[in-house]
């Protein structure tokens, strides 16, 4: 079995007190049932299933992927109709309201995460044990990733430190600010860089290179450029990755894990999933939803046609770029070519985000074969580190040269030579950085919050509207859960 990192379904709610531990590779145990919890933490076993647990939560990070790139100018929802999973309709027209089940289940998901790192830091005292900081530093980084989802999309969340909330707290707790939410992460990532091994002992487990990456970023959505530049310099300066030669490469399963992975979401094939219960997989549901409608053919599998990019990203490459094979399906011209058979879905656009889209695969893989695919996500890639270095390094006026050495290293790889290097300084450096984050980065997510954070969302975004879409709302339930104790964002 290829996968790390598995873990069966617990509840979800954010006060839940209860999990379930049993996975494959990661540890091999029977699941463990805790209902007081109070008394639990008695052995180093213990801590290793809480942890685990906290792993788990990053598979439904399929759906803020999935979101970030339809909230973009990069793809449309698509979908099998105008009314196939209405929230991403509507997050793609910008329409989006309080009521979305689809930002219910990303607020649900990130703060049960949030909620698992803290299970295991509120009794971070209770005994000690050989290898006790590793699993510290692991909770904070897993508790930070979670905390910089939620911020991302939504700005400030309640915090209670380290511990966990309890069932009527959300009357009393408030939204803390987004400067106290970074704060939070900042301090989490830093402890986590400090005592983090620099290479994982499982494949999937965080390192202080994935600690640094994504304290760096969260500098740099800051515009804290000092920070963040001498953060990614940690990193580059010190690290073994490296951006591997074939880009294709990196997307297939046998990149997985690979050179120019920093953190890498891992998935599998295993067990099922079904529409009733999307959480109870360990498959990337993304993929299944990015894949092209009725699909026979050679190499790649069926989907629901959801996230298909637009004729404006196709535009955007640059001619001999060798990205634009990788990144976009012409399905068209792939049918002329192979004889593969598709139907054509909502807003077809005869593309399709071809990094994360089903290939064929096991015979015996269980579940909705739609939507239980085993492709991991690459959550912070090396190509990611150093254009996110160059633009530290570039807006913050720290060295433009350094900001175009580490912009080139990333051209020169997608053209294959050195020819299409940038020479460029100052402002103009600064939009040939935001133009290759974008092309680089193309159908993993990150487009939309690099618009908003650089504040070019509106002009690029059709029906974005400055001082409400840089945040999503607030779901209508934790509104009321409160009791109007949380203030629904701008707008909303």
């Amino acid at each position: 079995m290829k996968k790390y990192i598995f873990i069966t379904l617990a509840s979800i709610t954010i006060f839940s007190t209860v999990f379930i531990s049993c996975t494959d590779e990661f540890v091999n145990r029977d699941p463990v049932y805790s209902i007081d919890s109070e008394n639990y933490f008695n052995s180093k076993t213990d801590y290793d299933n809480a942890l685990i647990a906290a792993y788990d939560m990053l598979q439904s990070t399929f759906i803020n992927s999935l979101m970030g790139e339809i909230a973009s100018d990069n793809t449309l929802a698509g979908g099998g109709n105008a009314t196939d999973v209405i929230g991403y309709q509507q997050i793609d027209d910008m329409i989006h309201t309080p009521v979305n089940a689809q930002l219910k289940n990303l607020w649900d998901w990130m703060f049960a995460g949030v909620q698992r790192a803290n299970y295991v830091l509120e009794f971070k005292d209770k005994i000690d044990f050989e290898g006790k900081s590793q699993v510290i530093a692991e909770a904070r980084f897993l508790r930070a990733y979670y905390q910089f989802e939620l911020v991302k999309w939504f700005g400030g969340i309640p915090m209670k430190g380290d511990a966990r909330f309890k069932l009527g707290e959300e009357k009393t707790i408030p939204r803390s600010s987004v400067a106290d939410v970074y704060a939070s992460i900042e301090a989490d990532l830093i402890y986590a860089s400090q005592n983090l091994a620099p290479v994982a002992s499982q494949k999937g487990r965080a390192t202080k290179g994935a600690a640094l990456a994504l304290l760096g970023k969260a500098y740099l959505y800051q515009n804290k450029f000092a920070q963040a530049a001498t953060t990614f310099e940690s990193l580059i300066s010190t690290s073994s990755y490296s951006l591997v030669t074939d880009y294709n490469s990196i997307f297939e399963d046998a990149g997985e894990n690979g050179a120019e992975s920093v953190f890498e979401v891992q998935y599998t094939d295993v067990e099922g999933a079904g529409f009733g219960c999307f959480q109870c997989s360990e498959g990337n549901i993304a993929i299944g939803f990015n894949g092209p409608r009725d699909y026979t053919g050679t190499l790649f599998t069926s989907g629901f046609s959801f996230n298909v990019p637009t004729q404006k990203i196709v535009n955007a490459f640059e001619a001999g770029d060798n990205r634009k094979a990788v990144a976009i399906l012409d399905i068209e011209a792939w049918a002329a070519s192979t004889g593969a058979t598709f139907s054509k879905g909502n807003e077809h656009t005869g593309y399709y985000n071809r990094k994360y889209i089903p290939r064929i695969r096991n015979a015996n893989a269980q579940g909705d074969r739609n939507l239980t695919n085993p492709n991991n996500y690459r959550a912070i890639r090396y190509a990611d580190v150093l254009l996110m270095a160059a633009e530290a390094y570039n807006r913050g006026k720290i060295d433009d040269a350094k900001a175009r050495g580490y912009l080139n290293q990333v051209r020169d790889r997608a053209f294959g030579d050195q020819n299409h290097r940038i020479t460029s300084s100052g402002d103009a450096l600064t939009d040939f950085i935001w133009a290759e984050r974008r092309i680089e980065l193309v159908g993993e997510g990150h487009r939309f919050f690099d618009l908003v954070r650089i504040g070019k969302a509106a002009q690029e975004i059709e029906g974005f509207k400055v001082g409400k879409n840089e945040l999503f709302p607030i779901p209508i339930e934790e509104i009321q859960f409160s009791n109007g104790n949380w203030q629904q964002n701008p707008g909303y």
